[in-house]
């Protein structure tokens, strides 16, 4: 699965991509499956955001957002009902102040991408196929990381901090 997101002060983003750390890489070589994560900011910033949300997968950067366009992404918010993401944590108020605080605290001060770009998902390969796209419509219209991995095979994750509960 490729996932074009991150605006990296974006705590949607954030949360978000702290999720898709906590994703065994035992699980992904299991399925045969790479994680890479396309950010739309410089270079600069894949060392600190990996260091925040603990991401250790494959992550790029696309600072001009070409691939962004290629793929067809939007700008804008398109008002959808898209439902409550389960990977998002924060309310608006607490994560917009979290966003506010890491920007003006943060080693490399500067616009770190498009907050209007909105990102996707899609699962490649093998070679230039396309197999699954999903262009998000708005900040919380991302799809359900498991979802996702299902389609690829990789087994289910438990992105809660509450213990599973088996029923046999």
């Amino acid at each position: 699965p490729t996932a074009p997101r991150p605006h990296f002060l974006c705590y949607i983003c954030k949360e978000y991509v702290e999720d898709l750390a906590k994703i065994p890489k035992s699980f992904l070589q299991e399925a045969n499956v790479t994680l890479i994560v396309i950010g739309q900011s410089s270079y600069h910033h894949i060392e600190p955001f990996c260091k925040l949300t603990g991401y250790s997968h494959e992550i790029y950067v696309d600072p001009e957002r070409e691939i962004y366009k290629r793929l067809g992404m939007k700008r804008g918010e398109e008002i959808a009902s898209s439902g409550h993401s389960p990977h998002v944590k924060s309310n608006l108020l607490s994560g917009s102040l979290q966003s506010l605080w890491r920007a003006v605290t943060g080693p490399l001060f500067d616009f770190q991408g498009d907050p209007a770009q909105q990102g996707g998902t899609l699962i490649l390969g093998p070679g230039n196929n396309i197999h699954f796209i999903h262009r998000d419509r708005n900040r919380l219209d991302h799809k359900p990381i498991n979802s996702v991995l299902q389609l690829v095979g990789v087994q289910h994750v438990n992105f809660t901090n509450r213990p599973s509960v088996i029923h046999v």
